[in-house]
């Protein structure tokens, strides 16, 4: 099973510049890469300090210059606030800047928020189906002269310029959750992006096995890789997970707050909680979170992962994004590094 992460620029304090986030993110993708992990993600978002990326090939193409190896990804691509001739021309000169690097990841988008400001009226069928549309309208511009006539996009014939660096396409990612996306994603040749956020792991092995019947309804096609992504933080010892479940409780509950889109948002931060608001989601509650996301000493850590393993995902990416300062962020990815990762690997030269 390889690893990744999944990395965002986030931010509560105002009074923080963004230039200083910028070069945290560097600091986290080059630790990364240095211990041999496989792709750094970046997701798109808009109007929010929460989540701050609106444009993932921009931080991927910053990325490109300060890595050598690690593979980079859109984690992923909002796809009805594209559109595909635009879409397969960047995502082409990001492979090309990144030596052929690039993977991008493809969803319907999950914010009320979001959608109300960029795309308003649309909703999450009609998101999802402009996904199934884009996928292979992009690759069609990849191969060229390519015309469409559909039912969101249609053009006359164009060839998306620069064409990819990867032939015949850089990797496509699916983030699927329900089986129709699923199923979607196999028959394509797509991989599979999951998360359980923070349903605990029966989810984790629901989702697997949504996949598995979709592999298995499309025994024509190369089984796809498959990857986990979720909250994963090594504690030092019991107090240090406590203290790291008591956040991760907190970030929950705001990310609860940002999909309820019910808050005022001033400044693209989000109105503070009330203890109401917060006792009002229990499935957040700390003893839930402890339990749902992977927090814990180096050894529960691996026996989770182990189990993940067992499952057959392919890849498994730490979602490191949890309002925690960037010296917490980079002490517990040191701490998989050294503690989890040799159960799993041999660690690469160089590693810290």
């Amino acid at each position: 099973m390889k690893f990744s992460l999944f990395v965002h620029m986030e931010r509560s304090d105002l009074a923080k510049p963004h230039s200083e986030l910028v070069g945290e993110l560097e600091e986290l993708v080059v630790q990364a890469e240095e211990a041999g992990f496989e792709t750094a993600w970046i997701g798109e978002h808009h109007g929010m300090e929460f989540t701050i990326s609106p444009n993932p090939f921009i931080n991927i193409a910053w990325l490109a210059a300060k890595t050598r190896r690690i593979r980079l990804g859109t984690g992923t691509i909002v796809a009805p606030f594209w559109h595909p001739i635009k879409l397969a021309g960047e995502a082409a000169m990001a492979d090309v800047i990144t030596g052929g690097r690039l993977d991008i990841g493809i969803a319907r988008g999950a914010y009320a928020y979001e959608y109300q400001r960029l795309f308003p009226g649309i909703e999450a069928w009609g998101a999802g189906q402009r996904m199934r549309e884009m996928v292979p309208a992009i690759r069609g511009l990849w191969d060229g002269d390519f015309e469409l006539a559909g039912e969101f996009w249609s053009f006359p014939s164009t060839t998306s310029s620069p064409k990819p660096l990867q032939k015949p396409y850089p990797p496509i990612w699916v983030a699927a959750r329900d089986p129709n996306s699923h199923d979607f994603a196999v028959s394509n040749a797509c991989n599979v992006q999951v998360t359980p956020l923070a349903s605990g792991d029966g989810e984790v092995a629901s989702l697997m096995e949504r996949f598995n019947t979709a592999c298995g309804a499309h025994p024509d096609v190369a089984r796809p890789e498959i990857m986990l992504l979720m909250h994963t933080f090594v504690a030092e010892d019991a107090a240090d997970a406590d203290r790291l479940a008591q956040d991760l409780s907190q970030f929950y509950c705001q990310f609860g707050a940002w999909f309820q889109n019910k808050k005022p948002v001033r400044q693209g931060i989000l109105e503070t909680l009330t203890d109401a608001e917060i006792a009002a989601m229990p499935q957040y509650a700390p003893d839930k979170i402890r339990q749902n996301l992977v927090i814990g000493e180096a050894d529960e850590v691996i026996a989770r992962l182990k189990a993940y393993e067992a499952l057959g995902y392919d890849q498994y990416s730490i979602w490191i994004d949890s309002g925690l300062s960037h010296q917490r962020k980079k002490k517990s990815l040191q701490l998989f590094i050294d503690r989890v990762m040799p159960a799993f690997c041999e660690p690469k030269a160089g590693s810290r």
